[in-house]
């Protein structure tokens, strides 16, 4: 008996028969692919369907729905004999006494293929978690397809799922994609049709199709985590996050869900927080080094800024000049977006533009307000940004920041120049907008430094001294682009010391949810 399994009720009275059938059913589904499959995962250390979702849910609060799905054997009188269950077990629990539900992929049955179980089962809690505005979070662990189908079958399918409402959850529900094996096809999609996906290193793969069609259509022999492993996603971005273990990976979802609220037409949960909303480390006033070619650690900045261990990276390794993430201030949950210089020199890659698109999205979707602190450049430049098509992720950006409607804070920093830098916030907004500054901000079309070089070209090689009048030219326009002036000009909200930055956004949450919160009565 599994550790949260109830003992078998009774099964006499006048419906014994049916009762003990119900009872055999459900023993057997439980049986999953039988002692051998099961203790072949155990030998690698990995646990079955059923122990993964005891594993991610609350103790004792998985209601199990199509438990006895699967195939019947009967005899030829039409009694039963026996049942092989289907490979997908789906039902609602609780994460942190809230309701989600799961669906996971039993590996033990035809190695979880797709098109080796019922469809309907598991499309029914996708279904489930739209009509009744739940979580979802799909346990992945699938081959995919198989040509064995068509033999059992007897005729071919065009491929899709049309009763599938894939699209309507994500605008939703929160969805979650755990990738816990290998992940091919169908398994890929259920992956990636998700809010937050995470995997398991050298355990789990994500891909069109996996090695053996791979070495048939190229005749290439890759390894399958050569071919679809957290090696190859940290960078593709295909899945946001990898996980040390199972235990890790089902820890990140509890967390990611932490911020999240139950739906897209309420609002999350703060939480009760013991951290000063006047806290200020002195550090922060030179967290920005005065010299201009030094980079500084902006996980550093966000940790100092936000409630202590409240920062929920997502995506560290792919897109790395921008990282985004989940926070709190004062307990209120947030989206957060920050600039890191040491990541091509800060600036705005096609695939940072593309996870800032999605990290955006995700906010506006449930209601979190964004932070940006912002140390941007500009757009990468050069024959290889141009070749891939660089500024159309910045025009993807700009689409989306201009249609989101939760409330947005810039923090500049350091630079916002030229394109990108103008993408540090919504232009045209109609709800709460804030912009700060830091003393070590500047702003322009471009930096004073290229701006310059290109203007001052032949003065500054015709000087007896280049870089002394190279140096003195620079220091003037410095002077001009002085953030002071710009407040002046109330083109800034304002400029602040940088140690006031955590009271300065405690205090803006607050009105921010408010305002979120009044549009929706």
């Amino acid at each position: 008996m599994e550790p949260n399994e109830k003992p078998p009720l009774s099964v006499d009275g006048e419906w014994a028969l049916e009762l003990g059938e119900l009872q055999a059913r459900r023993q057997q589904a439980a049986a999953m692919g039988g002692p051998e499959a099961l203790a072949k995962l155990e030998a690698r250390g990995i646990l079955n369907a059923r122990q993964r979702i005891d594993a991610l849910l609350d103790t004792g609060t998985f209601r199990e729905l199509g438990r006895i799905t699967g195939k019947g054997r009967y005899t030829a009188e039409g009694f039963f004999e026996g049942l092989s269950p289907v490979n997908a077990i789906i039902g609602t629990g609780k994460i942190q006494a809230r309701k989600v539900v799961v669906s996971a992929d039993d590996y033990t049955i035809r190695a979880g293929s797709s098109e080796g179980t019922i469809s309907d089962k598991w499309i029914y809690a996708e279904r489930l978690a739209l009509d009744l505005r739940l979580p979802i979070i799909r346990l992945v662990d699938t081959a995919g397809g198989s040509v064995k189908l068509l033999e059992q079958s007897g005729h071919s399918k065009i491929p899709g799922y049309p009763n599938w409402p894939v699209v309507d959850l994500l605008k939703t529900v929160p969805v979650v994609g755990v990738a816990l094996g290998a992940c091919a096809g169908l398994g890929a999609i259920k992956v990636l049709m998700s809010h937050f996906s995470v995997m398991v290193r050298d355990q789990a793969q994500v891909f069109a199709a996996g090695p053996p069609v791979v070495k048939q259509a190229y005749g290439i022999d890759i390894h399958k985590n050569d071919l679809g492993g957290y090696k190859v996603h940290r960078q593709s971005g295909l899945v946001h996050n990898e996980a040390e273990s199972e235990e890790d990976a089902f820890a990140q979802v509890r967390r990611f869900l932490s911020y999240l609220p139950r739906h897209a037409a309420t609002f999350a949960e703060p939480l009760s927080n013991a951290d000063p909303v006047d806290r200020a480390d002195d550090w922060l006033k030179d967290a920005i080094p005065r010299d201009r070619r030094k980079i500084f650690d902006p996980r550093k900045i966000l940790k100092s800024i936000f409630d202590v261990d409240s920062i929920f990276e997502i995506g560290r390794y792919h897109g790395g000049s921008c990282i985004t993430a989940l926070g709190r201030l004062n307990g209120y949950p947030v989206g957060i977006l920050c600039s890191d210089p040491k990541i091509a020199g800060g600036a705005m890659t096609l695939t940072s533009a593309w996870k800032m698109e999605r990290h955006v999205k995700l906010c506006d979707t449930f209601g979190l307000p964004i932070i940006n602190m912002v140390d941007q450049p500009g757009n990468a430049t050069g024959p290889e940004a141009e070749l891939r098509g660089t500024l159309l992720g910045a025009v993807r950006v700009l689409s989306t920041i201009e249609e989101i409607k939760v409330p947005w804070v810039s923090i500049i920093m350091r630079r916002a120049f030229g394109m990108a830098g103008g993408l540090h916030s919504p232009k045209y907004f109609p709800q709460l907008l804030h912009r700060f500054a830091w003393p070590s901000a500047r702003w322009g079309s471009i930096p004073i430094e290229g701006g310059v070089a290109a203007a001052y070209r032949q003065e500054i090689a015709d000087a007896d001294d280049s870089d002394a009048t190279r140096q003195a030219i620079e220091d003037y326009y410095h002077r001009i682009a002085s953030p002071f002036r710009t407040a002046e000009r109330f083109m800034v909200q304002d400029i602040i010391d940088p140690r006031e930055t955590r009271a300065v956004l405690c205090d803006w949450v607050e009105d921010a949810w408010e305002a979120m919160v009044s549009r929706r009565k």
